[in-house]
């Protein structure tokens, strides 16, 4: 098989009663499309086709998948599906909704409310750039994480996990309402039965245990994901992946640049959500919704002249390290 990309539904193909208007994103699990219902109303069309075990050629509806890799296919396939029907029982507002899904053209479609506004990712960077002390106010970063884990709980109830929280997969609508979207369930469930070669995770945002095959995944793992978040946040860069940071870990010090521009609650919540031992973060939404919501006087460390000095040295490194990120594209805070 080519290591050509699948190529999209083209405009107005007609799709279990939808019309596809135009791409929107693509991804390895499949593509994005803006579409309307018999209605005219706006969607978003999700179609599962993952690029490394399927093909299309331009002008095609059905996939082309390899037999040696059919089983494989399927099996992403079927958890898609009951990704979409578990998805369907969750209304949150800060949770992605899904409308419908439907099996079509051997693959399945997921069709969620289209949300207008912009990723956490694209603010991240656009409030990076503006080279101030704090990159988001310590109240922003509060009031958007409680409305994150408000829904990010209600999914977990469920019995499910998003397991790619990051800030691509963060949207802040138009309304300023932050909701999570796609979900990763196939990602998993393909990682895991399938020798499959694509990176299942976001370096950076994927807690250590995502690395290994068979490890036990919960709600901590998105705790993980959501303490990279509210770091990405406060430094304007995603922290070091979790490889790096089993052989020397610098994300202490490198929060300890931040004393005193946010408060130490808030840094040692990060801490705590980042602990490389998934049995020493919180163990639930509802431990870490505790702390990120207690009322306490919010104290801000000052570094001492000595502590100061010896992080100048790690921050021409730090500076290093985000000029070589600045120069590759859609690498720092990476999409979907």
């Amino acid at each position: 098989m080519s290591n050509t990309k699948p190529a999209p539904l083209p405009p107005d193909t007609l799709i279990g009663g939808y019309r596809i208007i135009r791409k929107l994103a693509a991804g390895g699990f499949g593509l994005v499309y803006l579409a309307v219902d018999s209605y005219g109303q706006k969607v978003a069309l999700k179609e599962y086709l993952p690029s490394s075990l399927a093909s299309r050629a331009p002008g095609d509806l059905l996939p082309t998948v390899q037999p040696e890799k059919l089983s494989l296919y399927r099996l992403g396939l079927k958890s898609f599906f009951e990704e979409g029907r578990a998805l369907a029982q969750i209304s949150h507002p800060s949770v992605v909704s899904v409308l419908n899904f439907f099996r079509e053209n051997e693959t399945v479609y997921m069709v969620m409310n289209y949300l207008e506004g912009a990723s956490l990712q694209e603010y991240i960077v656009t409030a990076r750039d503006l080279k101030r002390s704090k990159v988001f106010r310590e109240s922003t970063i509060r009031s958007l994480f409680h409305d994150i884990l408000r829904g990010l709980r209600i999914v977990h109830q469920h019995k499910m996990l998003h397991l790619d929280i990051k800030p691509a997969n963060i949207f802040i609508t138009d309304d300023n309402r932050a909701v999570l979207i796609d979900f990763g369930a196939a990602r998993e469930v393909l990682n895991t039965e399938g020798n499959f070669v694509r990176p299942m995770y976001t370096p950076g945002f994927a807690a250590p245990e995502m690395y290994k095959r068979k490890s036990a995944l919960g709600p901590w793992t998105d705790i993980y994901a959501v303490g990279a978040c509210i770091y990405a946040c406060m430094q304007g860069y995603p922290p070091y992946d979790a490889p790096q940071r089993q052989e020397k870990d610098k994300l202490e010090s490198a929060l300890q640049r931040l004393r005193g521009v946010y408060s130490d609650n808030l840094i040692e919540l990060v801490l705590w959500c980042m602990t490389l031992d998934p049995l020493t973060r919180p163990q639930s939404v509802f431990a870490l919704q505790k702390e990120l919501n207690r009322e306490v006087e919010r104290q801000y460390s000052r570094m001492s002249i000595g502590e100061k000095m010896r992080l100048k040295l790690e921050n021409l490194v730090t500076e290093t390290r985000r000029a070589k990120l600045q120069r590759e594209d859609d690498t720092v805070l990476p999409g979907s």
